[in-house]
């Protein structure tokens, strides 16, 4: 069984999550893959794959019915729609809220800015739509394709309106204009007039952007044009079995937030995230609101390698190498997807708007690259810490992410983690911190497996399916590879398998939790169902994950015991925070319990351990000395003072402000030297970065050899992991002294930093 990613997403250069219509406007987000082509029919290849029979009028003998690949039809949606309330965990029938939400989630997809439809158009076309789940049923989709017909007369009727509007000769860039970026805070308009009001504002902050790269007036204009174009024709060229893949994407999507309805060209996607091999960026996108927002960069890849994204930024150009940059906003998640995932060696330049301080808007240049398992594999590292005069050699255990290959003779996560743990020991290291800071996910049986080399036996997570049947799997090896002081860094992007094994420790009192005030909160399972012919797959929200003392990981995620500033602790960044999320549940608790499906979950056991505990008081006085560390560190002085910027900040952009911080920043470039070559280093950088890593034809080691170590990989820890460490360098030290010398004065330092990367 595996786990899936915080969020339904799909692996290459970038991710993708489903197939959308066209959009129309700057908006907000959340993740989805790369690929070369355009849409395209699945390569025969993949057809063979999905198609468990198929029998071509060629090959039918005489008298025979002849047999054809069914495609999606309105008369077979609804068996689709029969499939997942089946599956689901929590919906088994159509009830009243369901189909409210279904009818909410379809007005979302087909009108994502809020520029197509007035209020009250919205309130007739709800009232419409009730009606469309009987006619579905009964295979009568005449309500959906009238609906498409008359989005393509409202995207051409704002086509028509910016056309119009640029090209009056009198055109000038109006920088007093302020734009609520989020639709869902501006609504649908009241009137005609507010709705034109609003298309010329989207229209400054578009061309603003153009302008801002040098781009000549009328160049921009006749950029923008032909942008409004192209979505008059994406929605025209929609074809019928588009229609009812919106429809199904919008039922599935009112499930919960991961179930997900994939057309033939999504299951390659699909196919390719899960074989964690591809060409392209590495990163996982998402799509909302007409913008594409980087979710989470995939460990290995070339984003990864470079450093030049992070989780929330949001593209809205694309350029391939020599050649311009094409505007994205608004443009379906799949054809970004296409223009982003290329050939290994080429690069691809993203424009980027970031919110930090200010939100400020940049080029960077990715070389694409290949993504494979041994770039994403763990691996160690050694650093001295200085706590009250004594210096504490401790060891940084780096896990991105859950791997293994399928064949288990091969590659696997946790023989990797036992190896660097044995490792460990040898060096004699007083400590182990693990980072699972930027785990999104993995296998569930190698979480299962790496929380065992912590503990001596005991179940490690359970789960429980739409029969409310529960599974514990547990660690059966009674062998503890390291019973030392351990501290787990987490982050708001640490998701799924990791939450098990950080939850896991958690529970044991193994180990102490450092980082965000909780980890993602997934604590879902799905399942993915190919369907027959070209019909696509379904992925369905089938089970939940429970820790050993009950609770599930759901929304909750696993509370920091120590909790440190982070930029990634926002009202956006959880599963709690996703449209029609679960809710959470609890089960009785099963620490150490044999394992065994079962529905009674009373007889418990003390789980037979070889570590220290952590009593109240030392986690009360790890808390004390990392309090007064980070409230005067100067790195976490500043993160608070943009996590209070963030929150006093209303997602109004005043244009003539965000040129004004814009032409501050080239400035300042120019004045340090940065100005004028930018793209050759960034171009520079990624050709690097990208470059591939040394392999073991066996796969018996992990990571980078010592032999290919460089300057790059010696930056300085993130304020979080050196933090850690110290908390790490206190555990160690409270745990071998008496309670009353705790209290002498504190201080630490990075001393020195070794790598010993294997």
């Amino acid at each position: 069984m595996n786990l899936t990613r915080p969020t339904p997403l799909s692996i290459i250069g970038v991710m993708m999550h489903s197939y959308h219509a066209p959009k129309a406007d700057p908006g907000s987000s959340k993740p989805e893959i790369l690929k070369t082509a355009k849409r395209r029919r699945v390569p025969s290849t993949l057809a063979c794959l999905v198609l468990t029979a198929f029998l071509g009028n060629s090959l039918a003998p005489t008298g025979a019915i002849a047999f054809t690949s069914p495609e999606l039809t309105c008369a077979n949606s609804w068996d689709l729609v029969q499939s997942l309330l089946k599956r689901h965990i929590s919906f088994r029938g159509l009830d009243s809220e369901l189909r409210e939400r279904v009818i909410d989630t379809y007005i979302e997809r087909i009108d994502p800015s809020k520029t197509l439809y007035l209020s009250h158009e919205i309130s007739k076309l709800r009232n419409q739509l009730k009606g469309v789940f009987f006619a579905v049923q009964n295979g009568e989709c005449g309500l959906l394709d009238e609906i498409r017909s008359d989005l393509v007369e409202r995207y051409e009727r704002m086509q028509e309106e910016v056309t119009s509007y640029v090209s009056r000769e009198a055109y000038a860039l109006d920088t007093d204009v302020r734009l609520i970026l989020d639709p869902g805070k501006r609504g649908h308009p009241p009137d005609d007039e507010a709705r034109l009001g609003l298309v010329i504002r989207l229209v400054h902050f578009t061309m603003s952007n153009y302008l801002s790269s040098d781009m000549e007036l009328e160049k921009a204009k006749e950029k923008l044009i032909h942008r409004y174009e192209l979505m008059t024709k994406r929605a025209s060229e929609l074809e019928p079995r588009d229609t009812y893949a919106d429809f199904l994407n919008a039922f599935a999507g009112a499930l919960d937030p991961h179930s997900t309805y994939y057309p033939p060209e999504a299951v390659e996607d699909f196919q390719i995230q899960m074989s964690l091999s591809l060409d392209g960026i590495g990163i996982a996108l998402s799509s909302k609101d007409g913008y594409s927002i980087v979710e989470r960069i995939i460990p290995g890849g070339a984003t990864d390698k470079t450093g030049a994204l992070e989780p929330g930024d949001k593209i809205i150009a694309v350029a391939q190498e020599k050649e311009e940059p094409v505007d994205i906003i608004d443009m379906s998640l799949r054809d970004v997807v296409s223009m982003i995932r290329g050939e290994r060696g080429t690069t691809v330049k993203l424009t980027i708007l970031r919110k930090s301080d200010t939100t400020e808007r940049f080029d960077v240049a990715i070389q694409r690259d290949k993504v494979t398992i041994e770039d994403a594999a763990a691996t160690l590292d050694f650093h001295e810490i200085e706590v009250a005069g004594t210096t504490r050699k401790l060891a940084v255990l780096d896990l991105p992410t859950f791997y293994g290959d399928a064949d288990p003779s091969k590659r696997q996560s946790g023989r990797d983690v036992r190896d660097l743990l044995r490792q460990i020991r040898e060096a004699k290291a007083e400590g182990v911190l693990l980072d699972l800071s930027r785990n999104g996910g993995g296998k569930l049986e190698s979480s299962v497996d790496i929380a065992g080399l912590f503990i001596r036996e005991g179940g490690v997570v359970a789960v429980k399916n739409v029969f409310s049947e529960v599974q514990i799997l547990e660690d059966r090896d009674e062998d503890i590879v390291y019973d030392g002081p351990l501290v787990i860094l987490t982050s708001r992007i640490t998701a799924s398998a990791s939450e098990i094994v950080a939850g896991a420790m958690k529970d044991y009192g193994r180990a102490v939790i450092v980082g965000d005030d909780h980890t993602f909160g997934k604590g879902t399972v799905q399942s993915f169902i190919h369907q027959p012919g070209r019909l696509g797959a379904i992925k369905v929200t089938t089970a939940m994950f429970f820790r050993p003392g009950g609770a599930s990981t759901q929304h909750e995620g696993v509370a920091a015991d120590i909790v440190l500033p982070s930029l990634f602790a926002t009202d956006d960044l959880g599963e709690r925070y996703a449209p029609y999320s679960l809710k959470s549940q609890m089960i009785p608790p099963f620490l150490s319990m044999p394992s065994r499906v079962s529905n009674s979950l009373s007889s418990l056991t003390t789980p037979s351990k070889n570590w220290k505990d952590l009593s109240d008081g030392v986690m009360a006085e790890l808390r004390r000395r990392s309090t007064l560390r980070v409230s005067s560190d100067d790195e976490f002085i500043k993160i608070n003072e943009q996590l209070a910027k963030f929150a006093e900040e209303d997602d109004v952009i005043h244009l003539a402000e965000f040129i004004r911080e814009r032409e501050e920043k080239e400035a300042e470039k120019t004045a340090s030297g940065d100005g004028s070559d930018s793209d050759e280093k960034n171009d520079q950088a990624s050709d690097e970065a990208g470059a591939s890593q040394p392999e073991d034809s066996e796969g018996k080691t992990g990571g980078k050899t010592p032999e290919s170590y460089t300057e790059e990989e010696d930056e300085e820890p993130t304020p979080q992991r050196m933090e850690a460490l110290r908390i790490l360098a206190d555990l160690v030290g409270l745990q071998e002294t008496a309670r009353s010398s705790w209290h002498a004065p504190q201080s630490a330092s990075r001393l020195e930093s070794s790598s010993s990367q294997q």
